[in-house]
């Protein structure tokens, strides 16, 4: 019997994952019939009827209890209705409506009702926040960046007028992915192609001294994960790594599978930072860029990855960055391989 009962208040919450005014509603009251044994069950917002499972009712009778209901937002009962209110972050959002159910379990079902919303609610809110950062981090796309390929294209036009117009192409397809208009997620060979245009236009800006190395494990290549994640990182990794060391140096991008988990590694040999410095980033909020010291430099979108990760994941998904002044960096992405209702565009 209990198993039973958890299997439809699972049901009801992946019903009214999209909040009352989903498309779940109508499924979800149906649901709560059944649990409750009622002859009728109404989900109401604050303005109107959202769901109706069984006899339609008496439009007169359900105003005057759900107006009851919402006046002191404590249940109500008008035979043969009983209603019990909906509280979503605190606030009343609407009311479970029974007609001769079973009375006694009405307060805890409207609790359990009330539970499912609140998570759809802090769904839709963290969906929100990843948006916005999303829209910041494609402000933060670094102008110095593109000012330096378009130079480069525009110095080998006349010495390598072919190499110019593939670099030409690799920026168009660059620009194209970066601000394209799809949703929150790519797949992880999406992100892959991307960043390995970026890093051709860079290894052209620096006279091909920069050796690059993409390794990335078949089984992951699906996987669904935010959109430009691992592009700020690469970015990072050449401004703050390679820009300021003398020479040639190196980044590598590798991928595996790790379990349940999808792990993506980011490293290069340049000049690293300090381990507190690292942690100063990461503790930066939405993306908010944090200056070095030594170098006056600023990161690029680490802190806005880092809370996009935690945003969709949970806490314990963000980056972990392993690093050392004069001894290169390493961050390291970790995601669920496989999530729920997420799929790449």
């Amino acid at each position: 019997m209990t198993i039973r009962v958890l299997t439809v208040v699972q049901d009801i919450d992946t019903d009214l994952r999209h909040g009352l005014g989903g498309r779940g509603a109508p499924s979800a009251a149906r649901r709560l019939r059944r649990l409750l044994a009622a002859q009728a069950v109404v989900l109401a917002g604050l303005d109107g009827t959202v769901a109706v499972a069984g006899p339609d009712p008496d439009p007169d009778e359900l105003a005057a209890l759900l107006a009851q209901t919402y006046e002191n937002g404590t249940p109500a009962h008008r035979p043969p209705w009983s209603a019990v209110p909906l509280i979503v972050a605190g606030e009343l959002s609407g009311a479970l409506a029974v007609r001769e159910g079973a009375e006694a379990e009405l307060a805890a079902v409207g609790t359990l009702v009330s539970r499912s919303l609140d998570h759809a609610a802090l769904r839709r809110a963290r969906g929100r926040i990843a948006q916005a950062e999303l829209r910041t981090l494609r402000a933060q796309i670094s102008p110095h960046f593109l000012h330096n390929a378009l130079s480069v294209i525009g110095a080998r036009i006349r010495t390598d007028p072919a190499r110019a117009r593939t670099l030409l192409n690799d920026f168009a397809d660059y620009l194209r992915y970066s601000f394209s208009a799809q949703g929150d997620y790519a797949t992880v060979a999406d992100e892959l192609q991307a960043i390995q245009t970026y890093l051709e236009l860079q290894r052209a800006r620096f006279d091909d001294r920069m050796e690059l190395s993409v390794r990335m494990a078949p089984e992951i290549l699906p996987v669904a994960i935010p959109f430009l994640v691992i592009q700020p990182i690469v970015e990072n990794a050449v401004r703050h790594g390679l820009e300021p060391k003398p020479g040639p140096g190196s980044i590598s991008v590798s991928g595996f599978g790790e379990g349940p988990l999808c792990v993506i590694e980011i490293e290069d040999d340049g000049v690293g930072m300090e381990p507190e410095f690292a942690q100063a980033i990461l503790a930066g909020s939405g993306g908010r860029a944090v200056v070095s010291p030594d170098t006056g430099r600023a990161s690029v979108g680490l802190a806005n990855v880092d809370q996009r990760l935690r945003t969709v994941y949970g806490p314990e998904y963000g980056l972990v960055i392993e690093t050392a002044r004069g001894g290169g960096t390493k961050v390291v992405i970790r995601v669920p391989r496989f999530m729920r209702g997420v799929v790449a565009n």
